[in-house]
């Protein structure tokens, strides 16, 4: 048996590390809890299986660190609640046996996952298209392991000794039991008020002035518009210089009418586009009035097609969403979009919620209520529409407006993110059978789902007058992220439920894959077009034919047209 023994001799060692009962090793000594070691490294192995996303060394070793310290946590946590107890602890024999065939087990697992882990990161990159890596980069994943792991733990003991010096005051009024709960109670709920208040307080509004001399940068390839069609042109009231980088980006940009033309054949529009930055007007309220005298100004209310488009976090508006549908309506259309915050979308996503939902909703009710008032038979067809962040504000005037007294013609929501409450109820409440990452919601009648390469098709039956349509990847993040990850494998992982984007090979893990998941959301954007958070031309293309059903266009002339759209260099991917 010399595995075992040699197993044995490990556990022996480990237990030798491990600090005597009833004291915890302090803050930077090196003695560690057997349990705790043992657990780590189980935690350690599920940090390398894959996730949603390919992963560069660095996020790996994030991963790593992070799983290392919960695992060892949850380890030592245990073996703390145990001596508390006063559960018995084996005899020592027993214990250094079953102690070494748990270190046997777990460096077993450590060392399979670290054997396959550059292949299960290339399945996925392959699935990508992406070239596949070596094993060239597993130092700098030690290294940002080892970093992170030290400084969590630090942390760790730094909050023990905190409360065990609580504690030691406390004990002089009350039982010592009593006393430990209450000073873990007071450092916990300290910890939080300051993390959630003064830290992420500061960080949010740090942000906020970092990012703001930025967004006032006119780059070289914008031009200041020199159509009345368009926010910042002759007769406009929005002054160039207030429109924010991504608004300048919008309004000098999109398809020309030559472009236009060379697809559809002729007869085409300057589509009008109109935009309000966040330098534009002090309030909301006066920023939304803008837009509505920008439309009127622009002849928008004249136009085939009105989009109230909502922003992401710095304003932005991604054209392969909004370019497909001014092709697909010959230019004959009009979009609105509204900044609301300097934040990039990563920051905005957790900042700016407020702003985006306050945003979308007196935009709409100021445009809504003067085009409610137009002659039906002649005002133009009004849509919604919003990516990442922007969907989660479209969501807020869906759930604010009633669709049968107040009706639109319909929305598309691309890529909504995990703070989105509507579409949460739509999966949760899907009909039987259909898959969470791309669900059939009331068999399809007013909301439905599509991704890539799986369009609207899949749905049959009538879909009504008003369409409601969501573009999701099963391999975003953004969309699937959900802290109960920590606790339960998702639905989008089980037999039968998992996208075709999604590697096989991801299971779930506790907290693990939670992490996994969370550190997807920095590199959504980072992967190839029609992948994570980056919808492509195409796709767009599909979703708002089935939204809005454009005359005269057939499987092949939608095929030539996204391949048009593909062609341009595209500044995420």
């Amino acid at each position: 048996m010399p595995a075992l023994t040699r197993a044995a001799a490990a556990g022996a060692l480990i237990q030798r590390l491990e600090p005597p009962l009833g004291r915890p090793a302090h803050i930077a000594e090196a003695r560690f809890s057997g349990t705790g070691l043992a657990l780590g490294g189980v935690f350690l192995a599920a940090s390398l299986l894959p996730s949603l996303l390919p992963r560069p060394s660095v996020v790996q070793g994030v991963i790593s660190g992070v799983s290392l310290v919960a695992g060892y946590g949850v380890g030592a946590g245990l073996g703390s609640l145990c001596r508390y107890l006063g559960i018995p602890a084996p005899r020592a024999r027993v214990r250094e046996v079953l102690v070494g065939v748990s270190v046997a087990v777990c460096v077993g697992m450590l060392v399979l996952s670290m054997w396959k882990q550059v292949g299960w990161q290339n399945d996925i990159r392959l699935l990508y298209g992406m070239p596949p890596i070596g094993p060239d980069g597993w130092p700098l994943v030690a290294a940002v392991t080892l970093l992170v792991a030290a400084l969590l733990l630090l942390l760790g003991r730094s909050l023990g000794a905190a409360v065990r010096a609580l504690s030691r005051g406390l004990v002089r009024l009350m039982p010592r039991r009593l006393a430990n709960l209450l000073g873990a109670l007071v450092v916990v709920l300290t910890v939080w008020a300051v993390f959630s208040g003064v830290l992420v307080t500061g960080f949010f509004a740090g942000a906020n002035a970092l990012f703001a001399p930025s967004d006032q940068v006119i780059s070289s390839g914008t031009r200041q518009p020199t159509s009345p069609l368009r926010s910042a042109g002759p007769g406009s009231r929005v002054r160039w210089t207030d429109l924010g980088a991504e608004g300048r980006g919008f309004v000098s940009g999109g398809p020309t009418v030559e472009s236009i033309d060379a697809v559809t054949g002729g007869g085409a529009k300057l589509p009008v586009r109109v935009y309000v930055g966040l330098r534009s007007a002090d309030t909301i309220r006066k920023r939304a009035a803008l837009v509505l005298e920008e439309l009127k100004r622009t002849g928008a209310f004249d136009r085939k097609v009105l989009v109230l488009a909502t922003t992401t976090g710095t304003g932005y508006l991604d054209r392969n969403g909004t370019d497909p549908l001014e092709f697909l309506w010959n230019g004959d259309t009009a979009i609105a979009g509204v900044q609301y915050s300097y934040l990039p979308s990563w920051i905005s996503l957790l900042a700016d919620q407020d702003a985006a939902r306050q945003t979308s909703q007196a935009v709409f009710d100021a445009v809504h209520g003067y085009w409610s008032t137009l002659p039906e038979a002649s005002r133009p067809r009004l849509y919604l529409y919003g990516l990442s962040l922007g969907s989660y504000g479209v969501e807020s005037i869906l759930g604010s407006i009633n669709l049968i007294n107040e009706p639109i013609d319909g929305a598309l929501l691309v890529g909504p993110p995990f703070v989105s409450p509507v579409h949460a109820r739509l999966t949760a409440d899907r009909d039987p059978g259909s898959p969470a990452w791309l669900p059939v919601y009331g068999e399809g009648r007013t909301v439905r789902f599509a991704s890539e390469d799986d369009g609207f098709a899949r749905t049959p039956g009538p879909w009504g007058p008003t369409r409601v349509a969501y573009l999701q990847h099963a391999s975003d993040p953004v969309v699937f992220f959900d802290s109960d990850l920590a606790f339960a494998p998702p639905q989008w992982l089980r037999d039968g439920q998992r996208g075709p984007d999604v590697s096989p090979r991801m299971g779930w893990f506790p907290v693990v894959t939670m992490v996994q998941v969370l550190l997807d959301l920095p590199g959504s954007g980072s992967v190839p077009m029609g992948y994570g958070h980056l919808y492509s031309a195409p796709a767009n293309v599909r979703a708002w034919v089935g939204v809005t059903e454009p005359p005269g266009w057939d499987e092949a002339s939608l095929r030539h047209l996204g391949d048009v759209l593909s062609k341009r260099p595209h500044p995420y991917g």
